[in-house]
């Protein structure tokens, strides 16, 4: 049963409005048949009588039977408009009756010329009705010439009948018309409510803002206007708020900048004096020993230059990672999203860090070949990619595993780093993302690491405004990011 306040579709509407009218007039039009219809045939045979009598006074003006031809046509006539005919003369001898049961007319003939002027010349019409049979008939009697009279007698139940078979007629064809005409809405009625239903779903789609859903339809009239009209909103609106967010982008970096440059400030000139105490005081050492001549011995010499240039290399590394970090926190760069595949960057790390692999007899795993799709950008994607596999190399211990696998999540596409080795402590997850902060100082320092890359890997994600984490597993530990799929 249909709720209180549901509403119908077009098409239910569209039928129920037709069926109603056509039912209206179909009812109004047997009212209005059955009223009025039984008098306008009255009247027609009313005529019809008077046109018989003016044709008899015409023919039978001189001599009845002069003419075969003038008879046989009078007579077509009489059977046409269902009329009985009775002619006498002044002494009651009848002349022409197309009855054979003459009686009836005869005595209302002389009922007639009884109450009346038998020298008018003029017809009277007037209607009878039999007491005994109740049938009901339409007179016309009149005198015609060489003093003879005319008796004429229409039946009206005939006309009754004939009414009440109309209006059976009129239902049956309505009827018959009112299930053409519903299937006709039906089928028609589609062409107008499907193009309607198919722009109130591209609607639904478009307030979730997915813009790629079209109107297919087409057509020259208003609902194909207004399906263009749609897809030019659509296109317009995908554009704005592509401006839109890009805008929106661009505030949220000018508004972190503006709150985080003056902690930066600090923090790098603190950050950087300390880093940069250890390798100066061993460059400025082994450097002052060279010159005092501290040693004559060749290979001594040669492992002081040897230090001098692995500090001064670990310097340079530092103050390159440093110069992208605060290019990325001060929101300088250019970002430049786009469709990339994500199977194909990561191989292209991991292939370029092939020899260090194999220098540390470590097993690196995918689980995907095929390309998968992400929107970002490539260059800072990169970077996340080698700080991370990097850093699993940097860490890997025990099976020396590091498994890379790729993963879909609710439209996002998720890239793991694991390796085998020790668990970070739980103490120092939450700050291994700062700048400079070491888990291992002895082991960063042994791999000449300055702990600037997972900062590195912060900037980027927070730049993309996409989901970073790490976790720990007994037997290692998985660093992950996210990315858009769409």
């Amino acid at each position: 049963m249909r709720k209180l306040g549901e509403k119908l579709s077009i098409r239910k509407q569209m039928i129920v409005i037709f069926a109603s009218l056509i039912l209206f007039l179909l009812l109004l039009f047997i009212v209005v048949n059955g009223m009025f219809a039984e008098e306008y045939y009255v009247a027609n045979k009313r005529s019809d009588l008077v046109s018989v009598y003016k044709e008899m006074d015409s023919v039978l003006e001189d001599d009845l039977f002069q003419s075969n031809t003038e008879l046989l046509k009078l007579n077509r006539m009489l059977e046409k408009n269902n009329v009985s005919v009775l002619l006498e003369d002044g002494s009651g001898t009848i002349l022409y009756a197309n009855v054979y049961n003459v009686e009836p007319l005869h005595k209302r003939l002389e009922q007639y010329l009884f109450h009346a002027n038998s020298m008018a010349k003029k017809y009277q019409i007037n209607r009878t009705r039999e007491i005994i049979s109740g049938a009901e008939y339409l007179e016309l009697w009149a005198p015609l010439g060489n003093s003879n009279y005319l008796m004429m007698r229409s039946p009206l139940d005939s006309i009754r009948s004939n009414v009440t078979i109309s209006n059976q007629f009129i239902f049956y064809i309505g009827i018959v018309i009112l299930g053409i005409g519903v299937i006709l809405v039906w089928f028609f009625s589609r062409q107008i409510s499907e193009p309607i239903l198919e722009l109130a779903e591209l609607s639904k789609k478009m307030a979730k803002l997915d813009f790629d859903a079209k109107y297919t339809r087409g057509g020259v009239d208003e609902i194909g206007i207004l399906g263009k009209s749609f897809n030019t909103m659509s296109d317009e609106l995908k554009e704005k708020i592509s401006e839109l967010k890009t805008a929106n982008y661009e505030l949220q970096k000018d508004i972190k900048k503006k709150e985080q440059i003056e902690t930066m400030r600090t923090e790098f000139i603190g950050n950087v004096s300390h880093e940069l105490k250890t390798p100066i005081a061993l460059i400025q050492g082994y450097a002052e020993g060279l010159k005092d001549g501290i040693t004559d011995d060749p290979e001594s010499m040669e492992f002081y230059c040897d230090v001098i240039i692995d500090e001064a290399g670990k310097m340079n590394r530092m103050v390159k990672n440093l110069l992208t970090l605060n290019q990325l926190e001060l929101g300088r760069d250019d970002t430049q999203f786009e469709r990339i595949d994500i199977t194909s960057l990561i191989q292209g790390v991991v292939q370029s860090l092939d020899i260090v692999a194999r220098q540390k007899e470590v097993d690196v795993r995918m689980n995907v070949s095929g390309p998968v799709y992400v929107w970002a950008d490539e260059f800072k994607v990169e970077q996340v990619v080698r700080n991370y596999v990097n850093n699993a190399l940097n860490h890997v211990d025990g099976q020396r595993i590091i498994d890379i696998r790729i993963e879909e999540r609710e439209g996002k596409i998720r890239v793991n780093v694991f390796n085998t080795g020790k668990p970070i402590p739980e103490e120092d997850i939450a700050h291994i993302w700062e700048k400079f902060y070491k888990v291992d100082k002895a082991r960063t320092r042994e791999y000449g690491g300055n702990g600037i890359g997972l900062s590195i890997v912060k900037a980027i994600m927070e730049s993309f405004h996409q989901n970073y984490g790490v976790r720990n597993y007994e037997n290692g530990v998985q660093f992950w990011f996210e990315l858009d799929k769409k």
